[in-house]
């Protein structure tokens, strides 16, 4: 972890077990944290909604949260405040998934709040007082010291152009402008990394960060494995020891996602087709026989097999006809047309502005495994991803997240297209 001497902190306390542990990290070094709850849940009663129901249900500040902060801060002798984030919520982050799903895209709400809302509406409310923001997330980070842009300081086939970190590719708000134009830069690049667990860790949820916001942010239990966090918490006694690990998206409560998208956005039923093998040539397929009837496209996402509803199955949803309202099927346990092997992105985000280079590994989802890849710069901001094996489920919207070969450093995410 960084030097934290003499430093302001700040600890987004969410009444979780991983949260409170981090509280506890940093006061067994000495440091006296203020600890921050983030308000996310819906503004009113029917904000946005198409049924005119109540969201009380959907609130993520519940009380049995904010009870646990308390105790959790009062243990520590620290400073506990709440910050209502309510409105930048429903505003940036609800108002992005809508906008993807309504397109016929795979939206990644978690990715975004972390970019919008923890780094982003809480620095803007209180974080800029501080320092440093901790959080709970299960990464780490390092810090390589770069020279002379001129002289190359990381392995070249790193980078796409094969030469050393571009000066201008870096966020100005990271660099020393008077640095910048002298003729040898000096700085320190901030590297976010994965954490030595593979199925908590959380480098996928961070990777639309902006460099600005990774340099202030730490993360104290990012070295630990989600048991050894557990047993901290039950040797010390904390009062969310034994709680479960949220699930899904943090702020729908007790609601489900597809209740949460057809309180949004309601239901379009259309026809479900399945898709044939071509006469001629059957890896070219055509559309079929109608199997079936959906409640709306936004409701199901490519690759998804279970909970369709289609009797005769198993179905694999393939791909969507967004501007006719249809959705196209596979049948079979395991089709070939569930897999891709080479897919477009477009908008690489690279966390500290350094480009990844042609030899990479990479996610499309939050699973323990990576993939091997060899990426191809189309031009646009964006990349041809060809990988080594077939990936189930890629699906248009989601993030491809791009590590080293080693999968330790992230270098950022593109969205996957069309």
């Amino acid at each position: 972890m960084e030097k934290m001497d003499n430093k302001r902190i700040a600890v987004l306390l969410s009444g979780g077990v991983d949260s409170s542990v981090v509280v506890y990290e940093l006061v067994r070094q000495g440091i006296t944290p203020d600890c921050f709850y983030i308000r996310i849940g819906p503004e009113d009663n029917t904000s946005g909604l198409t049924d005119g129901g109540s969201v009380d249900e959907w609130d993520c500040s519940s009380e049995e949260d904010l009870e646990m902060a308390t105790a959790v801060a009062h243990r520590y002798g620290c400073r506990l405040e709440v910050v209502d984030c309510h409105r930048e919520y429903w505003d940036q982050v609800t108002k992005y998934t809508m906008e993807k799903v309504r397109a016929g895209l795979t939206p990644n709400p978690d990715v975004m709040c972390n970019r919008l809302i923890k780094f982003g509406a809480f620095h803007e409310k209180r974080g800029r007082d501080y320092d440093l923001i901790a959080t709970g997330h299960y990464a780490q980070t390092e810090v390589e010291e770069v020279g002379d842009c001129k002289s190359p300081t990381t392995e070249a086939d790193e980078i796409v152009n094969r030469k050393s970190v571009n000066c201008k590719s870096v966020n100005s708000k990271s660099v020393n402008r008077k640095s910048v134009n002298r003729k040898s830069v000096n700085r320190k690049l901030k590297w976010l990394c994965t954490s030595p667990d593979p199925v908590k860790d959380q480098t996928d949820f961070l990777a639309q960060i902006y460099d600005w916001q990774l340099e202030k942010a730490i993360f104290p239990i990012g070295h630990y494995m989600k048991d050894e966090v557990r047993q901290i918490a039950e040797r010390e006694h904390l009062a969310s020891a034994r709680r479960k690990d949220s699930q899904g998206i943090c702020f729908l409560g007790k609601i489900d996602y597809t209740e949460y998208l057809r309180r949004y956005l309601g239901e379009m039923p259309g026809d479900v087709v399945e898709l044939e093998p071509g006469i001629d040539n059957p890896s070219q397929q055509r559309a079929g026989r109608i199997i079936g009837r959906h409640r709306g496209h936004w409701f199901y996402t490519i690759g998804q097999r279970k909970g369709l509803g289609f009797g005769g199955g198993p179905w694999f949803i393939v791909k969507k006809d967004v501007a006719n309202n249809i959705l196209f099927v596979s049948h079979g346990y395991d089709p070939a047309t569930a897999y891709k092997q080479t897919f477009p992105t477009i908008g690489f985000h690279s966390i500290n502005g350094v480009m990844p280079g042609e030899q990479v590994t990479f996610k499309i989802r939050h699973t323990p495994e990576y993939h091997q890849a060899t990426l191809e710069a189309t031009g646009d901001g964006g990349f041809l991803v060809h990988s080594a094996v077939p990936i189930h489920g890629v699906a248009p919207g989601q993030f491809c997240v791009v590590y080293d070969r080693d999968h330790h450093r992230c270098y950022g995410s593109a969205e996957i297209s069309v």
